[in-house]
């Protein structure tokens, strides 16, 4: 069994550096199974969100498991529709119930939109109160999670934002790290986006490892210090994506990669106006009612 390092949190926990991603697997059976593989296949950390859809197959793929539950990171993200104090507060509750758990290990607000501040404040009080270990923030921008710790009382023990060899993040990441913020990188393989898994630069550093482009990423980010949660419903892959702790990439390979960004989001705009709205409005208008 491959042996995931762990990075210590800002508040003293520890949190795998490389989990398992649920994205985009909706359907109960499916996502099930995919979870059971991976923790069949070693990953110790799963990533889910309310806006997932799958967090009871979460639950139930833990439960099947025979892997004590102390043993699994657990993480979930709360959604923009449930940002105010007594919707988060909720809300929280609820997930636990279909996550099927007393606690989660970590609990992130997933936008940077609406009553953000009331949010926080119940993500605080239901750390206080033993709900949630570790709470954080995702697809926060500095001036965001600036904002945030002076308005509260706890900082965010992890970032969660796109990172991947076309959206490098170098300022974002660094500033996070040097505030002691932990970044965790989505979309490390930007959904293979611009032939990022046959791109040559990355082929040719990944045939001195025997080692596939992915793997390279993989690689690329944890010798960044980042925590990175892959997503795959294949064996083969999800064993491929655990096998990167037996070889380090050298200084000018980490320079190569370094001249593959594009320094643009591959996914869209957090501060284009038109785009929020488009993506936010509709759960941001619940809040109003």
């Amino acid at each position: 069994m491959v042996q995931i390092p762990t990075l210590k949190l800002n508040d003293g926990n520890k949190i795998p550096q490389l989990g398992f991603g649920v994205f985009q697997i909706p359907d109960h059976d499916e996502a099930v199974k995919a979870i059971e593989l991976a923790i069949a296949n070693g990953y110790r950390l799963i990533d889910t969100a309310e806006a997932y859809n799958n967090q009871a197959a979460v639950g139930d793929a833990i439960k099947n498991s025979n892997i004590n539950r102390d043993d699994i990171f657990l993480t979930t993200k709360l959604w923009v529709s449930n940002f105010t104090y007594e919707k988060a507060t909720k809300a929280i509750d609820n997930d636990l119930k279909e996550l099927g758990t007393d606690y989660l290990d970590l609990m992130l607000l997933h936008q940077a939109y609406g009553d953000v501040t009331g949010a926080w404040r119940a993500l605080e009080d239901a750390q206080k109160a033993g709900k949630i270990k570790s709470i954080g923030v995702s697809n926060f921008w500095p001036d965001q999670v600036m904002n945030l710790q002076l308005m509260n009382n706890v900082k965010p023990a992890i970032n969660q934002i796109e990172v991947n060899p076309w959206f490098q993040r170098e300022p974002e990441v660094k500033w996070n790290q040097k505030d002691n913020i932990a970044v965790e990188a989505w979309a490390p393989f930007a959904e293979g986006k611009d032939s990022i898994f046959t791109n040559q630069v990355l082929h040719e550093i990944g045939e001195k490892y025997s080692k596939s482009n992915g793997q390279v990423i993989l690689r690329w980010l944890i010798q960044r210090g980042i925590i990175v949660i892959p997503k795959s419903v294949h064996d083969v892959r999800q064993k491929e994506n655990i096998d990167v702790f037996d070889f380090e990439l050298s200084d000018d390979d980490m320079k190569k990669i370094a001249e593959l960004d594009k320094n643009v989001s591959q996914f869209f705009d957090h501060h284009d106006p038109t785009t929020i709205e488009q993506i936010f409005g509709s759960s941001l208008k619940q809040l109003r009612r």
